[in-house]
């Protein structure tokens, strides 16, 4: 029996055929989802001056906002992971998570949605006449009593706890 050492292991894996499949492409139905430049004209406005914190000015650039917004709505959209999006080519995940947890602080989400009410109100028209403005969830004050019998003796016997 023959001690296998490093060196053997990597000329194992040197001699090892590489890959030869292509990665599979990714499906465009899914991840070619961008927000239309209708949709972009609205929530634009809504986005917060971004401020360099960089202590020297300079860093990295920034990943521009409609990038992040394609892939905030596209993960809002299917419900998958943040992580998920690094497998697309609409922005990575992290930053994704980072941006939209900055417009969610800054309300914008709130707004975009109240701007979308408002747009419905003017093209569509909402019923408010259907809806209530007051309720309660609380129980009966006289709920009557039980319908079952109550034990008379405990359903314990000999010492059990």
């Amino acid at each position: 029996m023959t001690k296998r050492t490093k060196k053997d292991s990597t000329i194992a894996e040197a001699l090892k055929p590489k890959r030869t499949r292509r990665r599979t492409p990714n499906n465009k139905t899914t991840t070619n989802f961008h927000v239309s430049d209708a949709l972009w004209t609205v929530f634009q406005p809504l986005l917060p001056l971004h401020k360099n914190t960089h202590r020297f000015g300079g860093g990295r650039p920034r990943v521009p906002d409609r990038k992040c917004a394609d892939g905030i709505f596209y993960v809002l959209r299917t419900g998958c992971q943040w992580k998920a999006l690094d497998e697309t080519e609409l922005c990575s995940g992290s930053t994704a998570h980072t941006r939209f947890q900055e417009w969610e602080a800054a309300g914008v989400f709130l707004k975009f949605w109240q701007r979308g009410v408002e747009c419905f109100d003017e093209v569509q028209g909402i019923d408010w006449a259907w809806l209530s403005l007051d309720g309660a969830m609380t129980k009966a004050p006289l709920g009557g009593e039980k319908k079952r019998r109550e034990p008379h003796r405990s359903r314990e016997t000999r010492g059990q706890a």
